[in-house]
């Protein structure tokens, strides 16, 4: 293991270098940079063999019927696409509330406003549909509160990087974990604002099963819980990237938490994050292991999609909270 000095060593010269980049990227025309990042996600696409077999291996347990080739040449598009989202993010700080809807197209977001304006807190359930951190920052751009979770990365100038660039446009990072995480998560959803969550990553916190692509994945309980508690309406929140290169901020039908199944709830979420990756399955990251077993993450609320015993609503609905709004085991 690497010493202090060594990983705060690597930690600045990793933020030094994305930023530097950056401020090359923001330089560029997006329509070059684009055109650039296609370039480096076909280059990465015959080089990163492992990762490219892992996307292949995944793609196949979502879409059993379909061809190799079909695979093959949606696993590229998606290789394709992440280099487009890579330049993307660096061009981000040239957005503007001016300039906004010259590059973005708005669904949904007029309706969660207006309910936020009457003092309604919200919990998204997003995931990395599209470009995610476009969906952030053109989100923060219409002025209302947003917090975002974020898991701490390794590499701590990563996360100084993204907080940083979210901060420009008016979003808050809350790392989980941290001493103040589970206030700063009340305060957000309390206080008639959006605290977002991504919810398509199979990680070390607490998860139940629900179906993804019709095999049961591991996926985390505690927002949805966090929802039921604080009494905040739900939401699902994506990203989709047309043919034109507009990028579509979409949030689908809001809905009531309050006295709900958290379980049912992220089974919902999930559901409709599923039906977008349908609509455009090269724009999502096929290379997570999404279906990996956690069994020590596992909250014992293993279900289908319709049917749920009463003691297990019943556990679902009671845990010991932790600093994300989930459960730790002992």
């Amino acid at each position: 293991m690497a010493s202090p000095r060594v990983r705060a060593f690597r930690s600045r010269a990793i933020y030094f270098v994305v930023a530097f980049f950056t401020a090359i990227g923001r330089r560029i025309p997006l329509r070059t940079g684009r055109l650039l990042g296609r370039g480096l996600g076909t280059f990465a696409y015959f080089v990163v063999g492992r990762q490219r077999k892992k996307a292949l291996a995944n793609l196949a347990i979502a879409f059993p019927d379909w061809s190799g080739s079909k695979r093959h040449k949606t696993i590229h598009a998606m290789f394709r696409h992440f280099g487009m989202s890579l330049f993307e993010i660096a061009w981000l700080p040239n957005l503007t509330p001016e300039t906004r809807d010259r590059f973005t197209k708005f669904e949904g977001v007029d309706q969660m406003m207006q309910l936020i304006d009457e003092g309604r807190g919200f919990v998204i359930f997003t995931a990395h549909c599209g470009n995610w951190e476009w969906l952030s920052y053109t989100i923060g751009l219409w002025g209302r509160p947003l917090s975002v979770m974020q898991r701490e990365r390794d590499e701590h100038g990563l996360n100084r990087f993204i907080t940083e660039l979210r901060a420009r446009s008016g979003a808050k990072t809350i790392d989980r974990g941290s001493a103040s995480s589970a206030r700063d998560m009340i305060k957000a959803i309390r206080g008639g604002g959006m605290l977002a969550f991504v919810i398509d990553q199979n990680i070390r916190s607490e998860s139940v099963k629900v179906p993804f692509f019709g095999t049961p994945a591991p996926t985390v309980i505690g927002p949805a819980r966090l929802a039921v508690r604080t009494g905040a309406m739900g939401i699902t929140g994506v990203c989709e990237r047309l043919a034109d290169g507009t990028l579509v901020s979409r949030f689908l039908e809001p809905f009531e938490c309050a006295g709900g199944d958290p379980v049912e709830i992220t089974a919902r979420a999930t559901r409709e994050v599923e039906e977008q990756i349908r609509k455009a399955p090269e724009q999502w990251p096929w290379f997570h292991d999404r279906w990996k077993e956690r069994p020590q993450w596992d909250a014992g609320a293993t279900r289908s999609s319709d049917s749920l015993t009463s003691r297990e609503r019943t556990r679902s609905a009671t845990p010991r909270a932790g600093s994300d709004g989930s459960t730790r085991t002992p």
